[in-house]
């Protein structure tokens, strides 16, 4: 199997059947949604039709207008359309860390050159929504909750297990946000030595919410620890 099709087949398995907090609920677009699993299964198709290693980057978890929709992880409609050359016609969606991580992947050379090195993910695979105090559902993350993140970890080890077999390099991981995302990532790694190193970067909804005007910066550290690794 290439590494495109390891990735669809492991997206399409993706089920999480633990009880949750009261009033958390799981985002499962390959389930729940009439296009993640086939928008997705083109991007992977296209960009990971080899055999290639590749050095991995880990986000979060998937929200609701990234890979919450397309399955594709940092990556709305928007740039699925104009960026990858995959149009999504039954839905449009507009995410503000999916801008940052194009503009950084155009600096670095463009979508095929990209990810014929890299494959992002995310800690948790699947995502997490909570209804809040005005009655509407936002994205909510693994590490907000103690008791959700120890339901989820045999999850998350064993979802990361899986994917490494992909065929990741195993020296270095990215972690995408360097604060609750790093640490617990670190934790699990000093366990069960999934990789030599993890370099941390700044989440690109961190970059895009609190420092827009330094978004250059932040994609020139991007590039100097993503070529030099």
């Amino acid at each position: 199997m290439t590494f495109g099709e390891k990735v669809i087949r492991f997206n399409d398995s993706l089920e999480l059947h633990e009880h949750l907090p009261a009033g958390i609920h799981v985002m499962n677009p390959f389930k729940t949604s009439k296009y993640a699993l086939e928008v997705s299964s083109r991007f992977y198709k296209k960009f990971y039709n080899d055999f290639n290693n590749r050095t991995m980057m880990l986000g979060i978890n998937p929200g609701r207008f990234g890979a919450g929709a397309t399955g594709v992880p940092f990556t709305d409609t928007k740039r699925l359309e104009e960026k990858c050359g995959i149009p999504v016609k039954e839905i449009k969606t507009h995410e503000p860390s999916s801008v940052f991580m194009y503009d950084m992947i155009n600096e670095f050379g463009g979508v095929e050159k990209f990810y014929n090195q890299f494959y992002i993910s995310s800690v948790c695979p699947l995502g997490f929504v909570k209804t809040n105090e005005r009655g509407k559902e936002v994205n909510y993350n693994y590490y907000d909750n103690k008791e959700l993140q120890e339901l989820v970890t045999p999850f998350i080890v064993d979802s990361i297990k899986a994917q490494i077999g992909f065929g990741i390099n195993q020296n270095v991981c990215f972690s995408l946000g360097s604060g609750q995302n790093l640490k617990f990532l670190k934790k699990i790694n000093e366990k069960y030595r999934f990789f030599e190193k993890i370099i941390p970067l700044e989440h690109p909804r961190y970059v895009m919410q609190y420092k827009l005007k330094s978004k250059k910066e932040y994609i020139e550290k991007y590039m100097d620890l993503l070529k030099n690794r």
